[in-house]
């Protein structure tokens, strides 16, 4: 038996779950904004109480790993490596398109010889996505880019592929091949961390506690404010 905590924040949307053998016995989710540091501690309060109120023991935490905000998945990792520490347990990372994949499989609109295709926003018309199968296996690796109307067009030709996430509504007006499809409401959710996490728990597949870092594919790049612009050649004009 094994009780599993499980943290995302990879997106706008915050949510944590609590599973015993693979089952959900506490979810919060909030779709409101990227307001992380205030809600995942009072989700993980929530959790952890009703932890304690089955008399459980709390066996691992899993953290969405990214790609994803660069915020977010600082404020997850950090609380799940803080709680890792503190009941000294072991830390799960898992994909965050992975985990998106999982609630379009569910979905159960496609057929099993479809791929799947989970893209996260990043930004103008670049995304970051990957490729799956139906069984969640890979079929090629997390990438950033830039989506034009070439796009899967090889790939299309020769299967059916689901777009869903974030960043797919953007993409739709130049993905237009008739076996492309479009899913929408698919959010990354710690409920669907679930069976990716009890799999890398009764495999052992964990990660350093004090070392793992979040997948964050690009370099973060921090936004100077354009009054601060003005401002700042304004001074400089007077020099």
């Amino acid at each position: 038996m094994s009780c599993i905590l499980h943290i995302e924040t990879s997106t706008v949307v915050c949510s944590v779950a609590l599973s015993l053998s693979g089952e959900v016995i506490y979810s919060n989710v909030s779709f409101d904004g990227p307001s992380h540091a205030s809600l995942v501690g009072v989700f993980v309060e929530e959790a952890i109480n009703e932890l304690k109120g089955r008399g459980l023991t709390l066996d691992a935490v899993a953290v969405s790993s990214g790609p994803g905000s660069y915020t977010g998945l600082r404020i997850g990792v950090s609380i799940a490596k803080g709680i890792c520490f503190g009941y000294g347990i072991p830390l799960i990372s898992v994909s965050t398109l992975r985990l998106l994949t999982v609630a379009a499989v569910q979905r159960k609109v496609m057929d099993s010889a479809a791929l799947y295709c989970p893209m996260l926003d990043a930004r103008r018309m670049e995304v970051y996505s990957a490729i799956y199968d139906s069984m969640l296996r890979p079929v090629r690796e997390i990438q950033a880019e830039i989506i034009t109307e070439d796009s899967y067009a090889s790939l299309l030709k020769q299967s059916e592929v689901c777009f869903f996430g974030n960043g797919a509504a953007k993409c739709k007006p130049l993905i237009t091949s008739l076996n492309a499809t479009f899913l929408e409401d698919i959010h990354p959710l710690a409920i669907n961390m679930i069976p990716l996490a009890e799999k890398a728990f009764q495999e052992n597949q964990f990660v350093d506690v004090a070392y793992f870092e979040p997948f964050y594919l690009k370099e973060f790049q921090a936004t100077i404010a354009k009054n601060k612009v003005i401002n700042d050649a304004l001074k400089e004009a007077k020099k």
